[in-house]
């Protein structure tokens, strides 16, 4: 990563982290997940109003670090008013980039691509992904059971 592309990745990661997009609490929620990461102690609730399938609206909650809220706010920017598919689609090439199995040039990730840098800290991943796993579940509607970051824990 240049230089110039490193600071673009703090500049934008500290300026979600200080005014997290979407965040607070949606008045009628029709799906929503809970995720936490054991390993750094971050927490997040994701709350979604679907129409059809199409994520009419998204809020989250919580505490993390600068990566999980960053992550999490661009999330909800990113997928607000496309259909599930994309969302899951984008979720995807996101955990690709993040996880090294996809190259962040080629990935349609827009604005999320500022995070590609976190690969290069794997113990970051999971915060990056946090509110991604709780997405995935509130649209899996998991009944609101907390998820995890680690595998086999609730």
């Amino acid at each position: 990563m240049t230089s110039a592309e490193n600071e673009l990745y703090q500049e934008v990661v500290l300026e979600h982290k200080r005014a997290p997009r979407n965040f607070g609490h949606l008045t009628a929620p029709t799906h929503r997940a809970q995720g936490t990461n054991p390993s750094c102690g971050d927490r997040v609730a994701v709350e979604l109003q679907l129409d059809g399938e199409r994520v009419a609206d998204i809020r989250f909650t919580g505490q993390g670090c600068a990566i999980c809220m960053a992550s999490t706010s661009m999330m909800t920017e990113a997928v607000k008013g496309r259909d599930l598919a994309t969302a899951q689609a984008l979720q995807q090439h996101f955990r690709a980039v993040l996880t090294g199995e996809e190259d962040p040039e080629g990935a349609p990730l827009g604005k999320l691509v500022s995070l590609a840098g976190v690969r290069q800290y794997p113990s970051r991943i999971k915060c990056a992904l946090l509110g991604w796993h709780a997405l995935m579940h509130a649209i899996g509607d998991n009944d609101g059971r907390p998820v995890s970051t680690e595998e086999g824990r609730p």
